[in-house]
């Protein structure tokens, strides 16, 4: 690394109006500052100091670890293979990340780094595009694609012209503008004319460029869609429901989302993808469609490699049959097909109208939908209190499979459908896993009718609702008296990813509830033979199995355990976060708010949530209960003995990312060696240990104080003394 060499420089010092010169062995700490000790005194120097074989090393390997990530990522994202391993992968990203924040004036404008996020923004600027994102004219039936080919034809004064066809993407367009090869601004569709300037987080997209070698032009943009791929949707909503949140509705509106959030580091781990199919550009000279999208393949860019060409209407018709189920298969969600002419002069030659190009329509499948009555509303209350408005419905066949049943989501939703009891209502399927309600023939509707008021109180436990701010959904408080919530919390307790307790389902905890034989979860552990004997449907060896379950659930790891409480925002990922963090249950009970938000990925709401569960009494009592049935609630490490006392009555702080270590490993080696790690800064403290991305306000408190602030190779040197 180029990090932390020592060199002997000679430097002359004013000191007292006289000048002397000094050799000084120093230590390079950052691109900016250089530690200099000379017996107990410390000299900061200017960065003109550091030597120029220094930056000239450090510049030609950021080059060479910005073109090996580059590479594979072309490798991993647009070939579907790998050369190296992840972790080999990101161990190099590790090292481009140490470097760039060890000399930031050598950062690449292209530097795979940004693909990790950290940029906050606060507002979105709002440019102008140079060539409008006009929408595309839609239409549902052959017949008036035949008339647009019709109208083709006759703009054209001739048939002689072919069709490009592509799936039409269910995602957010975007514009992507290049300047001499490197991605330079990134724009939401808007409403065609401007949009929103979302550069940060789409450099996050990996399969979005950052630099393109061989580009064809100095300015050109691209265009595509960009989504959430359903694996990833399906992840992100089966953690919601694992902390008790109500799941996003679809792909679409959640890539959407994704997009505008203000922490692109919180984009980047939304992992959303992206498909181009546009290039423009003023000095442009590709001939058709079909040679622009091959020149996108040609420069990297990530083509879904579903378009064809189609000589006519008729191929056209066959494309789109073809391509009704099969969609389904691809990794994203389609509604349509996008008909193009091909030809780059003849769609000049057909223009535009006001508000579409005459030269391309969509034509989008008919969603998977039915008309049927609704007969009620019922309400249902999650572990966390959570109300989710269900539509009850006269049953009808949607999609191969009787619905009865719709998700309302919340009361925002039923208010903009403006529901009433006895609407015909219009219930899609499409790409979407559970049937939602859509819109209402108001054709149909009793006059008589009145709008629907959402409930105030709880169905289950009549408890007055809340909701608050910023969020749609109501919640009932009651967390220990409504049943639906305890249930719930018991249920999630035995599953697969807490403490699996396999023999054991919902109805059997229905029934042990509704017997007054468990009111939470430390109550399994109570049970015995009797109790369960007498349940419905148990028997002897039903009884000896489920029982049996619940002792060997006593072995589950601690996150297990940790995510089984079902602490509200704490999923199985951040369960496993906190106990590789804190190693047991009483350090996280004992920890504060400024600790928690310490942990990697541990945000604010997070670190509130864990605080204001460990205050309670109630909880307090569940987990020495859990303690005293034997579960494991600390990491099963052994615990290793001292190393030595050298750091002996020394404080340290430990912030930022370091290079040799994890931070736990790095305050696991400080207690090892005697030392103590405290979790603020104070004037007692002896030394901030200072690692890659440290706040900067950690180290003004810290230089104010007058604390030593040491790098990861001081510190190296501390213990090896």
């Amino acid at each position: 690394m180029i990090s932390y060499q020592t060199v002997t420089i000679v430097i002359k010092l004013e000191i007292t109006k006289l000048y002397r010169n000094f050799a000084l062995r120093i230590n390079i700490i950052s691109s900016h500052y250089f530690l200099c000790k000379i017996d107990v005194f410390f000299v900061i120097l200017h960065p003109n100091f550091l030597p120029t074989m220094l930056l000239e090393e450090a510049k030609n390997k950021i080059e060479d670890l910005t073109r090996q990530i580059d590479h594979h990522n072309h490798l991993y994202y647009q070939k579907s293979t790998s050369e190296i391993s992840d972790y080999e992968f990101d161990q190099l990203l590790e090292k481009l990340i140490a470097l760039e924040n060890q000399f930031p004036e050598l950062k690449l404008p292209n530097s795979p780094t940004q693909r990790v996020g950290g940029t906050i923004t606060k507002e979105f600027e709002t440019v102008v595009h140079k060539y409008a994102m006009l929408s595309l004219g839609n239409t549902y039936s052959k017949e008036e694609l035949e008339d647009f080919d019709t109208r083709v034809q006759k703009g054209l004064g001739s048939d002689d012209f072919e069709y490009l066809c592509e799936l039409k993407f269910d995602g957010v367009a975007i514009s992507l503008t290049y300047k001499n090869g490197l991605l330079t601004r990134a724009v939401t569709r808007g409403d065609g004319t401007k949009g929103d300037d979302v550069t940060n987080n789409a450099k996050t997209i990996r399969t979005i460029p950052l630099k393109i070698d061989n580009y064809i032009s100095n300015h050109f943009e691209v265009r595509g869609e960009v989504f959430m791929p359903k694996k990833i949707f399906t992840q992100i909503n089966q953690e919601r429901e694992d902390i008790g949140e109500v799941p996003y509705a679809n792909a679409r509106n959640t890539a959407s989302g994704s997009l505008k959030m203000q922490d692109s580091s919180a984009v980047a781990k939304r992992k959303l993808d992206c498909y181009l199919y546009s290039l423009l550009g003023d000095d442009l000279t590709t001939p058709t469609h079909e040679a622009a999208i091959k020149t996108l393949e040609q420069m990297g860019f990530n083509i879904s490699p579903t378009y064809r060409k189609c000589k006519n209407i008729h191929e056209v018709f066959n494309f789109i049959t073809e391509w009704e189920v099969k969609r389904h298969e691809l990794p994203l969600e389609t509604d349509g097909i996008v008909i193009k002419v091909n030809s780059i002069s003849q769609q000049n030659k057909l223009g535009f109208t006001a508000k579409n190009p005459r030269w391309a329509i969509s034509y989008k499948y008919k969603a998977e939908n039915a008309v049927t009555r609704l007969n009620a509303i019922t309400y249902q209350v999650g572990r966390t209190g959570a109300i989710t408005p269900v539509a009850e419905l006269e049953p009808v066949l949607l999609a191969g499979t009787i619905v009865k049943r719709a998700s309302l989501h919340n009361a925002n939703e039923i208010e903009r459908l403006d529901l009433r009891i006895g609407d015909y209502v219009f219930v899609e399927k499409g790409g979407e896993i559970i049937p939602k309600v859509t819109s209402v023939d108001i054709t149909q509707r009793d006059t008589s009718s009145s709008p629907i008021h959402y409930i105030s109180k709880c169905p289950e436990c009549q408890t007055e609702l809340i909701r608050k701010e910023g969020e749609a959904v109501h919640y009932c408080s009651n967390i220990n008296g409504c049943a639906p919530q305890i249930k719930g919390r018991i249920e999630h307790f035995i599953q697969r990813k807490a403490l699996n307790i396999d023999s054991m389902g919902e109805k059997t905890i229905a029934q042990l509830f509704d017997c007054g034989l468990v009111k939470s979860p430390a109550d399994l552990f109570d049970l015995h033979y009797e109790d369960i004997i007498k349940l419905e449907g148990f028997k002897e060896l039903s009884t000896k199995n489920l029982l049996s379950g619940i002792e060997a659930s006593k072995i589950a790891p601690f996150e297990n355990v940790l995510f089984g409480l079902g602490i509200r925002y704490v999923g199985r990922t951040v369960a496993e976060k906190l106990a590789s963090y804190f190693k047991n249950i009483d350090a996280i009970i004992n920890s504060n708010y400024e600790e928690l938000i310490e942990v990697p990925e541990i945000g604010e709401r997070i670190a509130k949530s864990v605080v204001e569960f460990f205050k309670n009494p109630d909880n307090q009592e569940e987990i020495s209960r859990l303690k005293q049935s034997g579960l494991i609630f600390e990491i099963n490490v052994s615990i290793n003995q001292s190393e030595s006392d050298i750091l002996q009555d020394k404080s340290f702080v430990v912030s930022g990312v370091f290079e040799n270590y994890g931070r736990d490993e790095l305050k696991g080696v400080i207690k090892k060696n005697g030392g103590k790690v405290v979790s603020s800064i104070s004037g007692k403290l002896d030394y901030l240990v200072a690692g890659n991305k440290m706040g900067p306000a950690k180290k003004q408190k810290a230089e104010k104080l007058g604390v030593s602030i040491i790098s990861e190779v001081e510190f190296n040197k501390l213990i090896e003394l």
